[in-house]
């Protein structure tokens, strides 16, 4: 698996392949070992492969001992990295266009999580706006919803320190590599978020951070949710720019409106005079329109169909985790649960013999 990883951390860090070429290459290859390794001629069939770009995949010796000291300092950091053709990558974001090759995560969290709501804004933000998302966050609790934002000054970090105050797990997206975090103020916010969410960037380990990064991690926020709310946002920024990539993968989008002489009302105001998103009142109509209340209403009556103090800890803490999340691969619930694999098989078997979980190809479970 590492030798992997090495090989697609290279291929990605190859001058003149994008996200693009890295899926098609993969796609068409099956591993980027083989594209490596791969003759010239078969490599020129490939669409929109040029003779640079080929040169650089066959001159690629400084890319690999950089994608080997990637993963050396990752696995000494506790940085976990997935790519595009693994499993564990998320499901929510692999089918975007410009879904990054590469991820880099740290902590607990689930990167498929069934529920998940990005907040945005800006960095400016007003009262209103902070209690805006205060309220939204904690009205959200009972829905177990994942708020995932960028943890910049203003609505960011307001949105994650209302999910860690009100027990959600929140996913910080960032524009820079995660040996740290940009604004460093808020390290101490990014680490209570490690202990249930996720840091997630696809910058490796070293990269200097540039402007472009920033609008770049934008449609990571936007197609790791469900749905994107702007609570304040300038007639241009960030957060519109967020608006615009959940609008083009086909997200919903709400805005909450303000004052027509307000600065940081002009851009919810704009997106929903203009049919870019829905305007946001209240959260129980937010809820049906997601549906989330037919959902939560099931996951209650799972719940309560199962007497967890019937089983041991760990037996109870699989089966909380597929009531949670549906379906999840054994190294999933492995990370989740903090159980070993081996001792993890053994309490799955005893749970399918109970005829509560079923095993599906891929070492994937789910309650029957």
């Amino acid at each position: 698996m590492q030798e992997d990883l090495v090989y697609e951390i290279a291929l990605s860090k190859t001058e003149g392949i994008g996200g693009v070429m890295f899926k098609q290459l993969l796609n068409t290859f099956g591993s980027a070992k083989e594209v490596f390794e791969m003759p010239p001629a078969k490599l020129m069939k490939v669409p929109n492969m040029g003779k640079f770009t080929l040169s650089k995949i066959k001159e690629n010796h400084e890319a690999f001992i950089e994608a080997e000291k990637i993963v050396e300092h990752s696995v000494k950091n506790n940085i976990r990295i997935v790519s595009y053709k693994q499993d564990e990558y998320p499901k929510k974001l692999k089918g975007i266009f410009e879904a990054p090759p590469i991820l880099f995560f740290k902590g607990k969290g689930n990167l498929d999580f069934p529920k998940s709501l990005a907040i945005v804004g800006t960095r400016e933000a007003s009262d209103y706006g902070k209690k805006s998302t205060e309220e939204i966050v904690s009205s959200l609790k009972e829905h177990n919803v994942q708020i995932v934002s960028g943890l910049a000054y203003g609505i960011d970090i307001a949105a994650h320190k209302a999910a860690l105050k009100n027990g959600l797990s929140t996913v910080a997206v960032l524009a820079n590599s995660l040996e740290t975090v940009y604004p460093s103020a808020h390290k101490k916010v990014a680490l209570e978020i490690e202990e249930t969410g996720l840091l997630i960037s696809e910058q490796p380990f070293g990269t200097l951070t540039k402007p472009s990064f920033f609008v770049a991690r934008n449609r990571i926020i936007a197609a790791l949710a469900d749905a994107t709310i702007v609570v304040e946002s300038a007639r241009k920024g960030g957060s519109m720019v967020t608006a615009e990539y959940a609008n083009n993968y086909n997200k919903e989008v709400f805005a909450i409106p303000g004052g027509i002489f307000q600065k940081y009302s002009e851009g919810p105001n704009y997106l929903v005079s203009n049919n870019k998103a829905q305007i946001y009142t209240n959260m129980q109509d937010f809820v049906e329109w997601m549906k989330w209340d037919a959902e939560n209403t099931q996951t209650k009556k799972t719940e309560k169909a199962f007497d967890l103090s019937k089983y041991t800890q760990e037996e109870s803490k699989v089966l909380s985790l597929l009531i949670q999340n549906g379906e999840m691969l054994i190294d999933d619930l492995s990370w989740h649960s903090q159980i070993h694999l081996n001792k993890l098989a053994s309490i799955l078997l005893n749970l399918e013999f109970a005829d509560l979980v079923k095993q599906s190809p891929g070492k994937k479970f789910a309650l029957r």
